[in-house]
């Protein structure tokens, strides 16, 4: 296993991007700050559009910041080309040489490096049995799978041992099972190399399954960052619990704050602790966000948390998904895992009662 430390391998300051000029700017990244830890798996994750690709172009040096720094292990190379930067960049169309072998194209960058022959031809056959690519070193990359290319372009780009490796959106064209084995096999090889990796996604599910930690971004800012379960568990605000899996929201009011907890009311009176955002103090009212599968429903209300009739049961293969409508107008899901023992059967019309666990329910900022 790598060793974690919380040295910083990219610091980037107070970094904003403003495109054109005149009336109409386009402001791409506003005042963004974030610290990369070295030998981390980092995920800048948001919509298109939201500035993800912006940042990592910077660090790669294809885009200069207007405004900020960008430092690598404490140097500022926000005004460094890309040829003079230790990072490595692997695009979504993986660029690879098809009139090349898979084991000529690894050897590409090494050669235009002037490394030594035989040092070159030893990284090869090293980059090739990391990837599990031995055996098609002599074959064109025109001649294999999309899959078999990914790692064709992992390999060259971790082949001159960069200091961060940078991943833009290098998934988007695999099916589905071919992203679920490379979310694995990219997880194995940063771990294996101790290299910073920075991924570049749109999908949430790929940032959580890969991820030590995850910045979300929107409109050119960086909204949170956090490990999956604190991104996923402990949203911050709106959009991060919108973005990040299904959710619930709820109306509630505040009764009193200690520390980083708040006794609340929730739609119907009942009273439950609930978690703040960290350095948040809320008064009034709330907006309360509760995953569907940390609720459970039951067929008697009484003493539950919520209440209301049951609006529609959808099976869909490893859960149920109970869409309620609350008393109070709002609704409610609970998802529930499938097991060949699923008690009291529910319907719809049934009055139905919610009941929370523990830690289930976050204030949000917004």
């Amino acid at each position: 296993m790598t060793d974690r430390t919380h040295k910083s391998a990219i610091e980037v300051r107070d970094v904003s991007k403003v495109f054109g000029s005149g009336d109409s700017p386009f402001r791409a990244l506003d005042h963004v700050s974030v610290d990369i830890r070295e030998n981390e798996f980092f995920t800048l994750l948001g919509p298109s559009g939201c500035g993800k690709t912006t940042l990592l172009r910077m660090i790669a040096g294809f885009t200069y910041p207007t405004d900020g720094e960008i430092r690598l292990h404490g140097e500022d190379i926000a005004a460094l080309p890309p040829y003079r930067r230790p990072v490595n960049t692997v695009f979504q169309s993986y660029a690879l040489f098809p009139h090349m072998t898979v084991g000529e194209n690894i050897a590409f960058g090494l050669e235009m490096l002037d490394r030594p022959k035989a040092e070159i031809a030893k990284r090869v056959e090293e980059m090739l049995a990391l990837v599990k690519m031995g055996h098609l070193k002599d074959r064109k990359t025109a001649q294999i799978s999309g899959g078999q290319q990914q790692r064709v372009a992992l390999a060259r780009a971790l082949a001159p041992q960069p200091k961060v490796l940078l991943l833009d959106e290098p998934l988007s064209a695999l099916d589905y099972k071919l992203r679920k084995d490379m979310q694995i096999e990219l997880k194995r090889l940063q771990t294996e190399t101790g290299i910073t990796f920075i991924f570049v996604t749109h999908d949430q599910e790929e940032a959580l399954t890969m991820s030590d930690r995850i910045a979300v971004m929107s409109a050119g800012k960086i909204l949170q960052v956090g490990g999956p379960r604190d991104i996923y568990d402990r949203p911050a605000e709106r959009f991060v619990a919108e973005f990040i899996g299904e959710t619930n929201f709820l109306t509630a009011e505040v009764v009193s704050v200690a520390g980083d907890k708040a006794d609340i009311v929730l739609p119907g009176g009942t009273r439950v602790t609930a978690r703040l955002p960290e350095g948040f103090a809320p008064a009034g009212k709330v907006t309360v966000v509760t995953r569907p599968e940390h609720a459970a429903i039951t067929a008697n209300p009484e003493g539950a948390h919520l209440r209301g009739t049951l609006a529609s049961v959808v099976y869909v293969g490893t859960d149920t998904h109970f869409h309620i409508a609350l008393e109070s107008g709002e609704s409610f899901c609970v998802r529930r895992q499938n097991s060949l023992e699923q008690g009291t059967p529910l319907a719809e019309g049934d009055v139905v009662g919610v009941v929370l666990e523990t830690g289930a329910a976050q204030v949000l900022k917004d």
